[in-house]
């Protein structure tokens, strides 16, 4: 389906009004003048938003963003309490960042089943019994319920993930996350053959952490070229960054120069965070090739190296080693 991953949406929400109160006098053929019984309002409903782990982008909210709670209903006579609007959840990926409309951040979903009122219902009014008192025996007079102001808000998708694997396009990425995954994601041999970030489970003996594959990143997309920066938010919530570059790259230490400044343009931060090199498509070179790339990338980067191929499963082993050792630290 195209377009099937929408990780950015905005939608409308209004939570319920509160129902009136009632103004009502007891009224018998046995009591000439009864005295006030008007029930108060029942209370809107709420708008709630909860994370769910089995949801995965916001496309079920593409076609459904208006959501507005019903109302409360008004109290009636003999003191009864109107009913409470029902309230509304509104079900989204683990990840989710709720921002207003100036884009403030009013809550994050991190964990599944994380249940969160984004905007509670108006009160009942108060019915006309509340306010009899020894001056006033028969008020006339009730409170209206309160009346719920509708908010557009932004959904953004932010994909928690321990390992975020950055590279340019037609590098290995998505090969290495099918290998050492059980995720499948598509494997062509062209450039920008993922278009959607792609998430897996690596399992290390008792252990298990999440990797995710970024689309492709090439020179300028900060400006918009290729995929431009639209799937770089991903990676902003992952602890160690994979650099994948390609062993048939012929300059691939300004492959990797140009990633860490497409990174910095997005966000600094990322500069920051623990990050490893692998050099993917290793079984097409020799030993002393690589002999020749380690002591090139340690001496001008200081950057640790692994030698990986998807193919021959070369030093996938040290590398879910090294990757679950950042993460520990």
């Amino acid at each position: 389906m195209k377009n099937c991953f929408v990780d950015f949406i905005r939608i409308f929400c209004k939570s319920g009004d509160g129902g009136s109160g009632s103004i009502h006098f007891y009224r018998d053929k046995s009591v000439n003048r009864g005295g006030p019984d008007g029930g108060s309002g029942g209370k809107g409903g709420n708008i709630l938003i909860q994370g769910n782990s089995h949801i995965h982008t916001f496309l079920h909210l593409r076609y459904h963003k208006h959501w507005i709670a019903k109302s409360g209903l008004p109290g009636k006579g003999n003191n009864i309490t109107g009913a409470n609007g029902k309230d509304l959840l509104i079900e989204v990926p683990i990840g989710t960042i709720v921002k207003d409309e100036k884009k403030n951040i009013i809550m994050e979903i991190t964990q599944n089943f994380q249940k969160e009122v984004l905007f509670r219902g108006g009160k009942g009014g108060k019915g006309n019994v509340f306010f009899k008192n020894s001056i006033c025996q028969s008020p006339y007079y009730a409170q209206p319920g309160i009346k719920t102001k509708g908010n557009w808000i932004f959904l953004e998708l932010k994909i928690l993930a321990d390992v975020g694997f950055i590279g340019f396009p037609n590098t290995g990425k998505s090969t290495l996350l099918s290998t050492i995954t059980r995720a499948k994601p598509k494997i062509g041999n062209f450039a920008f053959t993922t278009t959607i970030p792609h998430i897996g489970v690596v399992k290390t003996d008792f252990n298990s952490f999440l990797v995710a594959d970024i689309p492709g990143i090439i020179e300028k997309a900060s400006e918009g070229k290729g995929l431009g920066h639209d799937f770089l938010r991903h990676a902003e919530r992952n602890s160690v960054l994979l650099f994948l570059i390609s062993s048939d790259t012929k300059n691939k230490k300004k492959e990797y120069f140009i990633l860490l400044n497409e990174l910095k343009k997005f966000n600094s931060n990322f500069l920051k965070k623990k990050r490893l090199l692998a050099i993917s498509k290793s079984d097409l070179i020799k030993d002393e090739k690589k002999k020749k790339i380690r002591e090139s990338f340690f001496n001008k980067f200081k950057e640790d190296i692994v030698f990986i191929s998807s193919f021959t499963k070369e030093g996938l082993s040290e590398l879910i080693q090294k990757l679950w050792e950042m993460i520990k630290k």
